[in-house]
């Protein structure tokens, strides 16, 4: 038999906004109460009263500081460094039986330019490049026969060393990406690996970027 606690939790699950700001004591509960109470009767097919919603949002907020919030916090009081680049272009290439070759051939010319940033991640129909912007002219001359879809410049990167943990604990990403969605950051790419993530972001927005990221490490 389905409980108000049940109903309670699943609604709130299914919006992760609330669900964050519930687990960090920001809200208030009588409000929210009253604001998703029609939501739990038609869940249960019954009236219900307000203050047993209340406690089953109480319940639930100490229930998820406890199991997510605190283990995600533990995890980025331990992030490494942080590396910012400036001056980036970011392409998109549709995929094409010669894109490979052509990567191939823009690795080797650049690979001498110690100073140079290249980046790549390629999806089912798409190729991404980024690059630093003295590299456009390269890229656009070994790309000249494909088919470009997007190009973004003045763009920069902030790279985060993530600790060997985060591949153990859900929510991580989650956890800093909504911190930049609340800052209106907005994010042209994002770039990882097992242990490190890369974002794309419009150089006017990289201080706030790197400060909110910077921030997490004293929550």
């Amino acid at each position: 038999m389905k409980t108000i606690s049940s109903a309670v939790e699943q609604y709130i699950k299914g919006k992760p906004f609330l669900q964050t700001a519930l687990s960090q004591g920001i809200i208030n509960l009588t409000s929210l109460a009253r604001q998703v109470k029609p939501d739990i009767e038609a869940q249960l097919g019954k009236e219900v009263r307000n203050g047993a919603v209340v406690m089953a949002l109480k319940r639930l907020s100490d229930d998820l500081e406890f199991r997510a919030t605190h283990r995600i916090i533990k995890v980025l009081k331990d992030i490494g460094e942080i590396t910012v680049r400036s001056a980036l272009t970011d392409y998109t290439f549709l995929v094409s039986e010669s894109i490979l070759q052509n990567q191939m051939r823009l690795l080797r010319e650049i690979h001498p330019q110690k100073d140079a940033f290249y980046t790549s991640s390629r999806g089912v129909n798409e190729l991404n490049i980024v690059v630093s912007s003295s590299l456009n002219s390269l890229v656009e001359a070994f790309f000249e026969q494909e088919r470009l879809t997007q190009k973004a410049e003045n763009l920069s990167s902030i790279s985060v060393k993530l600790p060997a943990e985060n591949v153990s604990v859900p929510g991580i990403y989650y956890f800093i990406f909504q911190r930049l969605a609340w800052e209106g950051i907005i994010l042209y790419e994002v770039i990882s690996t097992t242990n490190e993530f890369t974002i794309l972001v419009d150089e006017e927005q990289v201080d706030r970027a790197f400060t909110v990221i910077k921030d997490l490490k004293s929550l």
